[in-house]
């Protein structure tokens, strides 16, 4: 008897090549890696840094640890990051000292090249957990917060609140951004921007990824997160992601919260709820958009719902606060803001510390469908 052959559809066949070419870029690059394979194979590790050829420092459990090892000569290391910028179809040229990548798993890759990196060229890798991290898997595996505070972020999510997380470096942002689009349900378009793709959804999610692209050596055929993001805004999103909102692209992203595009979310760096509104606002004037300061301010009150506050303490990457933005205050010139949850004291705490509802009743956007004592009722 003859086999009966199966006919894949075309979109069966795109992800069979796709995966294949997945496959291959992912061996070549770890054919390249020499002494940082076993690193970068190892779960319990975070990060690893390379500075230049002889220096590896690897972050595990929290902490920084010299590994000892070196590669062999800066030639290796410009092998290893041709290869890793090749994935994303990116080159290393010496016009171009600083790229941002990613790997074919998804962690994030930055590179500097010498003369700016003094040791020689130096790779930054960001790795992410092989299992997607849920919001279940920040209550209960990291302790990054109660299950109170995920009960109030479920809530402000399916409300379609629009949410800033804000952090400093390696605090954790994007993983809680990762955690906060696993409520978004299937049947929203979802347009999500960033540099370098990190951000992962379901397969049955309706997502559309943008990403930015560096001009060529004549200046030519680049795109930055600003035009995708205004490009975005003509694709009817009902949500809208930006990874991380770095320049002027910060009045665009408030501008799309202010005009129907309710439930979006981004990330600032900064190390307080109160501090992100001040960076949003600096960012916004980076635009070159001729606003009157009081009228931006406004704006960010009204665009933006609630502040996750996230960071690394202790070794701990977790929430250390999550507050409202209530209002713009003109008189005094000063936001108002209701923080619902704040890092305090506890013996059973991770480190001696757990965030703790305040006592205060959300507002959430002020939606009258929401039943708040329900909400609050088991906090």
């Amino acid at each position: 008897m003859s086999e009966t052959k199966v006919e894949l559809t075309k979109e069966e066949k795109l992800a069979k090549e796709q995966n294949l070419i997945k496959e291959y870029h992912n061996q070549v690059i770890q054919g390249l890696m020499g002494p940082i394979n076993e690193f970068y194979m190892a779960d319990d590790i975070s990060e690893i840094m390379i500075n230049g050829p002889s220096e590896i420092f690897i972050e595990r459990g929290g902490k920084l640890v010299n590994t000892g090892k070196s590669f062999k000569s800066e030639k290796e290391l410009i092998s290893l990051s041709r290869a890793i910028l090749q994935f994303v179809g990116k080159r290393l040229i010496k016009e171009d000292l600083s790229v941002e990548a990613r790997m074919p798993d998804g962690s994030r890759v930055h590179v500097l090249q010498s003369p700016a990196a003094r040791p020689g060229l130096s790779i930054a890798i960001r790795k992410f957990p092989a299992d997607r991290v849920t919001m279940r898997t920040l209550v209960d595996k990291f302790k990054s917060m109660p299950a109170e505070a995920e009960e109030f972020m479920i809530a402000a999510m399916q409300h379609h609140m629009n949410i800033i997380v804000s952090g400093g470096t390696g605090s954790g942002k994007t993983t809680m951004l990762n955690a906060l689009s696993e409520i978004i349900v299937s049947t929203e378009r979802v347009i999500v921007i960033e540099d370098a793709t990190e951000l992962q959804f379901p397969e049955d999610h309706h997502v559309l990824q943008f990403e930015t692209v560096k001009p060529d050596r004549e200046g030519l055929g680049g795109i930055d997160i600003r035009e995708l993001l205004r490009a975005s805004l003509r694709m009817r999103p009902d949500r809208v992601i930006v990874g991380e909102c770095r320049s002027g692209e910060a009045i665009d992203m408030v501008q799309a919260m202010n005009t129907g595009h309710a439930g979006s979310m981004s990330t600032v760096h900064s190390n307080s709820p109160i501090d992100c509104l001040a960076r949003l606002e600096t960012l916004c004037l980076m635009s070159e958009v001729d606003i009157p300061l009081v009228a931006l301010q406004r704006q960010l009150a009204s665009a933006i719902n609630v502040i996750i506050q996230v960071s690394r303490y202790r070794g701990i990457r977790r929430v250390t606060e999550i507050s409202e933005v209530v209002n713009y205050d003109i008189s005094t010139g000063e936001y108002e803001l209701q923080p619902l949850f704040v890092l305090e004291p506890h013996d059973t705490g991770p480190g001696g510390l757990m965030l703790t509802w305040t006592g205060k009743t959300p507002i959430l956007g002020g939606n009258l469908s929401i039943d708040r004592e329900a909400l609050t009722k088991n906090w």
